[in-house]
């Protein structure tokens, strides 16, 4: 739905590309990528759904797509194009429309585990009274079936993970009035929002932390549930709202997992061994620190020299990435850190800001590169001491890879890129070798004339380190600097 994606604002700009310095690329030899193009379900877009991870380490992929069908809500569309954009899975070059509930038309999948069954979010064709805007349902679908999960007496609920026995995280609204669910909802919510792991037809209501509200995004094999709550209700003279935490659950037990001495966090990422990544403000909430929570020690990981940064993804090995600001905290760069060390993922050529948003078990790190100012420059992955731009390594085409999101343990990256059209699709970048031995071309548009221009795409970024990156803030959208 498209107030939870990536809806863009469109400029008229030729996109540099950007050399890599030699002392980088010198390390080894550039790994090269085949570009496979997911398509669309007749519309223009494709878009990414966080939080969650869209992309299987067999390859699977789910998102959502326009479609030909106009959307008559307004409210959940930006700009001028407003279609109807269902879910959809792609799978070895074929895109499913997953479908929405009777009466919907956006519908938004955020993770399918290794049994198929996907997660998420879809309208229901009805207003919610409270705020007169689309209701959206937490859905799971299986063997080509939609399911509505409910709520908890509310007009709002949100399934965002998924594991291999099937336990199902999410977050739902009650009945009872509450002005404090700015921070937890990525769509306007009335009423109080409560966490919940759904199993076998039931949704179990985690709690809170001992404030109004709580909600869940993350979720690992062994059944832990990440999310964040608020602790009281008690406003803060900052924020407007309690202090909010993060949590972990597991057992039947909902943990603190306390804060870097300020009054807002908010969790991205939770390994199979239950460390969280997310970002928290530090004391007099003058600035936001990315933290790793882990053993029941909340971590500072501290900045590259400047005010604010945040942690997006932690693997299993315990390497996290992110951005953080350099001193002056004018511009930020990526990161890994690791062992109790800070590396500077650095922007290559004319490039002045980079963010680093996942890892995957071999380290290779994926983001982007940014002027600073919300405005894309290319995709990235940096490997063993190395940064390229994810365009270099793929053959000519009209198409520019603007962001990469995800990568899987086999190494295929998901990517945005901007079509010469200046539409956004969804784009598969996997190894050149693995591509050969499985019989993939690249379907990518060929090289435009010496001389064209391209329709670019502003993409959505943050203002500060709180503003949203996919529609409203919601908790595990990662708040990353534009």
């Amino acid at each position: 739905m498209k107030s939870l994606l990536a809806r863009c604002v469109t400029t008229i700009a030729i996109l540099p590309v950007l050399a890599i310095p030699g002392h980088l690329a010198a390390a080894q030899a550039a790994p090269q990528y085949v570009a496979i193009d997911l398509g669309t379900l007749g519309g223009t877009n494709t878009y990414w759904n966080t939080p969650g991870n869209m992309v299987s380490n067999s390859g699977i992929i789910v998102g959502s797509s326009d479609t030909t069908t106009l959307n008559p809500y307004p409210q959940e569309c930006t700009g001028t194009d407003c279609h109807a954009s269902p879910g959809f899975t792609w799978r070895k070059g074929v895109m499913t429309n997953l479908g929405t509930l009777p009466g919907g038309y956006n519908s938004a999948p955020f993770e399918m585990n290794g049994s198929g069954v996907a997660v998420g979010i879809s309208d229901n064709g009805m207003l919610d009274p409270l705020t007169n805007f689309p209701e959206a349902h937490a859905v799971i679908w299986q063997n080509g079936h939609i399911v509505d999960l409910g709520t908890f007496g509310g007009n709002e609920s949100w399934a965002t993970a998924i594991n291999g026995r099937g336990q199902v995280g999410g977050f739902a609204t009650n009945a009872i009035p509450d002005p404090y669910t700015q921070y937890l909802c990525a769509f306007p919510c009335a009423t109080q929002v409560r966490a919940f792991v759904w199993q076998n037809g039931v949704m179990r209501n985690l709690g809170t932390l001992g404030g109004p509200d709580s909600a869940a995004s993350l979720m690992n094999e062994q059944g832990q549930v990440a999310g964040v709550s608020y602790i009281n209700s008690t406003p803060n003279a900052t924020t407007g709202a309690p202090t909010l935490d993060p949590f972990l659950w597991e057992n039947g037990t909902m943990r603190d997992l306390g804060n870097l001495g300020g009054t807002l966090s908010f969790v991205n990422w939770l390994n199979a061994h239950g460390q969280v990544a997310g970002q928290s403000l530090v004391a007099g909430d003058g600035g936001f620190h990315p933290f790793l929570s882990s053993g029941g020690k909340m971590i500072d990981l501290g900045t590259l020299g400047g005010n604010y940064g945040n942690a997006n993804w932690v693997n299993d090995a315990g390497q996290v990435v992110g951005s953080a600001d350099v001193t002056g905290s004018q511009t930020h760069h990526g990161f890994l850190w690791q062992n109790g060390r800070m590396t500077d993922l650095v922007p290559v050529g004319a490039a002045p800001c980079s963010n680093a948003f996942s890892i995957n078990v071999g380290a290779q790190v994926v983001g982007n590169i940014t002027d600073c100012n919300n405005h894309p420059l290319g995709a990235m992955l940096w490997e063993h001491g190395s940064a390229y731009d994810l365009n270099t390594l793929i053959a000519p085409t009209s198409m520019h890879l603007t962001e990469a999101q995800y990568i899987n343990d086999a190494g295929e990256i998901v990517v945005a890129a901007v079509l010469p059209t200046g539409n956004l699709h969804t784009v598969l970048l996997v190894p050149s070798g693995q591509a050969a031995s499985e019989g993939l071309v690249s379907n990518a548009p060929a090289p435009l004339a010496a001389g064209s221009a391209i329709l670019t795409r502003r993409l959505p970024g943050a203002d500060a380190i709180l503003g949203p990156t996919h529609g409203r803030l919601g908790l595990g959208t990662r708040l990353r600097r534009p």
